[in-house]
């Protein structure tokens, strides 16, 4: 079933996890106002209802689910629990949950971060897909929307696992896009760079990292609601892939277009970062 003038992202059943802050809730916002019933699911449920209660002042539907995407049999949970509230199978599925991580060396990183940020970075959108994927394909419709970044191909140093993360997420897209040709289900992938949330303050990131990319995300960061209108409105134009900023199109295009050179390019920035600086001054890790 597609929506308003065959546009999917309208009149669904949709859920998003990580719902409680961000572009999590921005989506489920932007799709209850086109129409669609929302099961905003989150690990905080006092966050996911927050964002519950605004879609239900706004006249739309929803309803609040705790899950823990990093367990696979709480996503089980979640689908049975979202079939039930909504009666029906859902028709969009939008993998959001994600957290930031940054600012150490490969062999600085710990690996207690490491776990933490594939965890839920990539084994959350792993089980998500998991558990969905044939749900959608048996019905013959529907939607996945994977949030990954613009670090999944930008790959910068001291960020190597939130780069893994994301790179795994973009891989897992393309795959499912090419085994659920022809299904009837769609699949769409979100890399932008910057975006305005709380990533920053909730992740595991070095103090000299956020800084630096707290100032970044003031001057160029896109606002959450409209990285969530850019995407569903390319999803509805069937594209695979989002990159709702300039800078994030061109990162794509010369990585693309040049590997050696881009890869060449991230080592210069890593010698003149502000962070390696300050990193060299003795800041613990």
């Amino acid at each position: 079933m597609i929506g308003i003038g065959g546009k999917r992202s309208h009149d669904t059943l949709a859920l998003v996890t990580g719902a409680g802050s961000g572009i999590g809730q921005a989506f489920a916002a932007e799709l209850a106002g086109r129409g669609g019933s929302v099961v905003c699911s989150d690990i905080d449920e006092t966050a996911a209802q927050r964002t519950v209660d605004a879609i239900v002042d706004q006249g739309g539907k929803a309803v609040a689910i705790r899950c823990d995407v990093s367990q696979a049999e709480e996503v089980r949970a979640l689908a049975d629990d979202a079939r039930g509230w909504f009666g029906a199978t859902p028709t969009m599925i939008v993998n959001n949950a994600g957290v930031g991580a940054g600012g150490r060396l490969v062999g600085e990183t710990s690996l207690a971060d490491w776990e933490w940020t594939l965890g839920i970075n990539l084994w959350g959108v792993i089980h998500g897909c998991h558990v969905f994927a044939p749900i959608l394909r048996e019905a013959g419709r529907g939607s996945i929307i994977n949030v990954a970044s613009s670090a999944s191909f930008g790959s910068l140093p001291r960020m190597a696992a939130y780069n893994v993360s994301k790179a795994g997420v973009l891989a897992l897209s393309e795959t499912l896009k090419g085994e659920l040709a022809g299904t009837g289900v769609h699949v769409s992938v979100l890399c932008p760079t910057f975006v305005k949330t709380n990533i920053l303050e909730s992740g595991r990131i070095s103090a000299e990292s956020n800084s630096l990319a707290g100032t970044l995300m003031r001057l160029t960061g896109m606002s959450a609601a409209r990285v969530a209108r850019t995407t569903l409105d390319t999803h509805d134009r069937g594209g695979l892939y989002v990159m709702p900023q300039l800078d994030a199109k061109a990162l794509w295009r010369l990585k693309r277009a040049a590997p050696g050179v881009f890869t060449r390019g991230t080592g210069v920035l890593e010698r003149v970062s502000p962070v390696r600086r300050d990193s060299s001054k003795g800041t613990p890790s």
